[in-house]
């Protein structure tokens, strides 16, 4: 060990007479710990909510969408086989797609009707169906009485339907007859609901199969697009890239990013803007490791000065003040990572406790959309903090230490 960190060390332990300076180093200690603790599990938190709301997301919509502007897809096969040629595609299916009105028992509710194949994703979740049968089974059985219909729980509740019962589907077309324009009016037997913690998309959804969707929107032959489903959310762009690529205008090929990305970026905004505000915390602690520095110095001025007139020279005794507030915002750092990362950890568990504790309700997961409170660690971003703490806490030492190393040692052993 060289005498500097001994030095260092054994200011940090302050003597009787120099209560106050031990507990100015806590505090300093302390601040540190807290704004690295809070500015880890703030990113954390971010994160989780970002990484939800993209999950509520893509979960609901196309992670590649194809079209065609200003008409439908005559040719749906050729952009099917193309998409599915990719090996970054995991499915490619086509769909139709109308706003239109849902009738039963003078109710009405507005929704987006679409017409879709096998291998949708909406067969993929949880859905209340009419018996036994596989809900895929009953969507598609071209023998039934009616064509099935599944419609989201918030929509079957507005309008008063449950599994098993008859609704009207109405799209914005008319039939001509001699009594005028008389809205177009197709029945349906409701043969699956569906219930999703995000219900920001899907409650505009209904779904029927698409050769019926086709008859009844009077699309015969053409869809209003293909969904394409790939392995991993951030290929997205590429296999939008280069099926455009292929298909020019008037096809428009557009990834998931490209519909919903302006408003995860918004999110990711407020993420730096946070990790800016809170990392003034750890600015405002650096200073006090400056003041306990200073104090310091001024303190063990005779100090200083002996040990120049044994011989240290100045980079000496600036060395044993940037390794006192180095040590400082070390342990400030290692205690606030361990407490950020521990509370990050266990987030979900803490506001279940203090709800349940205190009769509060500060994570209503109704309104958010999520089964439990987001909170995501990322390596990336507590070694970041972990950084950012460590410089700000040497730049604070520097102007103190160079004070120190500047003292004359005859001055400041004059009237001692």
């Amino acid at each position: 060990m060289s005498y500097e960190l001994f030095i260092s060390l054994r200011y940090l332990r302050a003597k009787r007479k120099q209560t106050f300076i031990s507990v100015i180093s806590f505090i300093s200690i302390a601040g540190v710990t807290l704004g690295v603790a809070a500015l880890i599990l703030v990113l954390a938190v971010m994160t989780g909510f970002t990484d939800g709301v993209r999950q509520q997301i893509l979960g609901n919509v196309p992670h590649v969408l194809m079209q065609k502007f200003g008409e439908g897809i005559d040719n749906p096969q050729e952009l099917v086989a193309a998409a599915k040629s990719l090996p970054e595609v995991i499915s490619a299916t086509p769909f139709v797609s109308k706003e239109g009105m849902l009738l039963s028992q003078g109710n009405v509710s507005a929704v987006n009707i679409k017409g879709i194949g096998p291998g949708h994703k909406i067969f993929g979740q949880a859905l209340l169906s009419i018996d036994e049968r596989p809900v895929d089974e009953l969507f598609f059985d071209a023998d039934a009485e009616r064509p099935g219909i599944i419609i989201g729980i918030d929509t079957a509740t507005s309008i008063g339907v449950a599994v098993g019962d008859s609704i009207n589907v109405i799209p914005p077309m008319f039939t001509i007859t001699p009594f005028g324009m008389i809205p177009k009016m197709k029945p349906f037997r409701v043969i699956g609901i569906f219930e999703k913690q995000s219900s920001l998309v899907d409650s505009f959804y209904a779904y029927i199969p698409l050769p019926v969707a086709q008859k009844f929107f009077d699309f015969e032959g053409v869809v209003s697009g293909i969904e394409l489903e790939v392995e991993r959310f951030d290929l997205a762009p590429q296999v939008a890239a280069a099926l455009s690529n292929e298909f020019k205008f008037p096809y428009v090929i557009r990834p998931w990013q490209s519909i919903y990305g302006s408003f995860l970026s918004a999110l990711k905004l407020e993420k730096l803007g946070l990790f800016i505000v809170l990392g003034i915390i750890v600015l405002v602690a650096a200073f006090n490791i400056a003041t306990t520095l200073i104090m310091v110095v001024m303190d063990k001025s005779r100090d200083i000065a002996i040990l120049r007139a044994m011989g240290a020279n100045a980079r000496s005794i600036m060395k044993i003040f940037v390794l006192e507030g180095f040590i400082i915002g070390t342990l400030g750092t290692l205690f606030g990572t361990a407490s950020g990362v521990l509370l990050a950890h266990y987030a979900d568990g803490i506001i279940k406790w203090l709800e349940q504790t205190f009769g509060l309700r500060i994570f209503d997961q109704a309104v958010y959309g999520m089964e439990h409170f987001p909170s995501e660690i990322v390596v990336a971003d507590v070694v970041a903090v972990m950084i950012m703490a460590m410089v700000i806490s040497l730049l604070a030492t520097i102007y103190p230490a160079w004070r120190a190393s500047r003292m004359d040692p005859a001055e400041a052993l004059r009237y001692d």
